[in-house]
């Protein structure tokens, strides 16, 4: 399977926008484009002469736009260009169908309820068989989940230390958006519909997306 590799930092630093992959540590001073990281923030882009990048052009803003919504979500290029066809597809504005395809991923479902820390580690629960949908076992993290299905931890998964963990600082550090319904007692939630574009937390201009493949 493939995978995103390289340090995590260096792709917000790119962007100098927090992407969220690296779990609790994007929400402390550890992260480098903290306000409070020492021994200053770091909000220059990664490499010998990132200080000193100059401006892209158009075609590379564009650029940079879709592949800043790419890592967030943790999609290689083959699948984020098969996710945007699929957008074209449907009715509506493609760019937000494109975000309500990626915010209906099984990984990041698990993630916006607060399962997991980070899309990584969800993905890794997934494939690990901690999950069920609807009763039944998934191990593929790019499963799209519909509004009514039931994500809930196996039975097995429940009893794991690190999953009581991960539910405690997430009851008090996690925002659950409005089209999710969560049961941290019973470990399970409720995927209730396709969210919004003003519900959905992701600071990203998908029109320069939609633009980057329509050249």
């Amino acid at each position: 399977m493939a995978r995103l590799l390289g340090p995590k930092c260096k792709k917000c630093r790119r962007f100098n926008q927090k992407l969220f992959l690296k779990g609790v540590k994007c929400f402390t001073s550890k992260c480098p484009l903290d306000p409070h990281h020492l021994p200053s923030p770091r909000t220059t882009r990664p490499g010998q002469h990132g200080a000193g990048a100059k401006a892209f052009s158009e075609y590379g803003i564009r650029l940079d736009e879709k592949q800043k919504l790419r890592f967030m979500y943790g999609v290689m290029e083959k699948q984020f260009k098969k996710y945007f066809e699929m957008a074209q597809r449907r009715k509506g504005v493609t760019g937000e169908n494109l975000l309500i395809i990626l915010e209906s991923r099984l990984d990041n479902v698990l993630y916006r309820m607060g399962f997991a820390l980070s899309r990584q580690q969800a993905r890794q629960f997934i494939r690990h068989r901690f999950i069920e949908v609807n009763s039944k076992v998934i191990d593929i993290p790019s499963y799209l989940v519909k509004p009514g299905d039931v994500i809930s931890l196996r039975e097995k998964a429940k009893n794991k230390e690190i999953f009581k963990e991960i539910i405690e600082y997430t009851k008090e550090n996690f925002q659950i958006l409005p089209h999710l319904e969560v049961d941290f007692d019973n470990m399970k939630g409720k995927f209730l519909r396709y969210p919004e574009r003003n519900e959905i937390p992701v600071d990203v201009n998908e029109q320069l997306i939609v633009e980057f493949y329509s050249r």
